[in-house]
């Protein structure tokens, strides 16, 4: 715990949980603000015309993402690096339903250039918050905590909705490309030969886990699950271009005949 408590700092999200000792979050600041963004979500999308299956999923998506920051899940996160992933997982699933309730009216059109710096941009913060520079400041400093989460939700929030804006041989694309980046990335830090992430060095032993095991542990959750779920994504996204293709197809082969 010396790591983590610098001239008595004590993280945002608590001290380093021991079993059986975990603590919800019931800051009286953020359960307000999260109530309001997930009432803003849904009034947004309602106000688009989205169908009201798919705003009542916008709300359960963004529900969890609340429970995240709320539920001993939160706390976990400070002594294992294995539960930041599941934990930070939970801000771009929210963000999808909300972009795809939200904007699925608005009909589509191609935004190449800008989808594409979306997704650079989702890669680059993506990478940078993972770094383990960057990573062991957001248990130093609640400031640099909450920037990590604001720029992580801002960066899926226009990914997603540049997503649901482009074509879908487009969307493909970027939903192979992003899964293909964040595989990679997982693929490294359970591979890695050396612990990178020394914020956790007196965190792991409680739960009998190594340090280097936790990083691991947490490489595997970022590259399965995550890039299962892309994949999905992905597939869902060919699967619309090959249906738009396919009526092109016919009626030049009629032509043809």
């Amino acid at each position: 715990m010396a790591n983590l408590r610098v001239a008595g700092f004590i993280p945002y999200r608590g001290s380093a949980p021991a079993p059986g000792a975990f603590h919800w979050n019931l800051n009286p600041l953020l359960i307000p603000v999260l109530g309001a963004l997930t009432v803003a979500c849904v009034s947004f999308a309602r106000s688009h015309g989205a169908a009201k299956r798919d705003t009542g999923a916008c709300a359960i998506r963004w529900l969890i993402l609340s429970l995240a920051f709320i539920s001993p899940l939160c706390n976990l996160s400070v002594a294992l690096f294995s539960r930041h992933p599941a934990h930070g997982h939970c801000a771009p699933r929210g963000v999808d339903d909300c972009a795809r309730t939200g904007f699925r009216a608005g009909g589509r059109r191609p935004w190449t250039g800008i989808a594409w710096a979306a997704a650079a941009a989702f890669a680059a913060i993506f990478w940078i918050w993972h770094s383990p520079a960057f990573y062991d400041e957001t248990l130093r400093s609640n400031v640099v905590y909450w920037l990590m989460h604001v720029t992580t939700i801002a960066a899926a929030l226009a990914l997603w909705v540049a997503i649901f804006y482009s074509t879908a041989p487009l969307a493909f694309l970027i939903l192979f490309v992003s899964g293909l980046q964040m595989s990679l990335l997982g693929a490294l830090l359970t591979f890695a030969a050396v612990p990178l992430f020394s914020v956790h060095e007196f965190t792991t032993a409680t739960w009998g886990l190594t340090l280097l095991q936790d990083q691991q542990l947490g490489g595997l959750v970022m590259w399965v699950p995550a890039g299962l779920l892309l994949t999905a994504y992905s597939a869902l996204a060919l699967g619309a271009a090959l249906r738009l293709d396919a009526p092109v197809a016919s009626v030049t082969e009629e032509k043809a005949a």
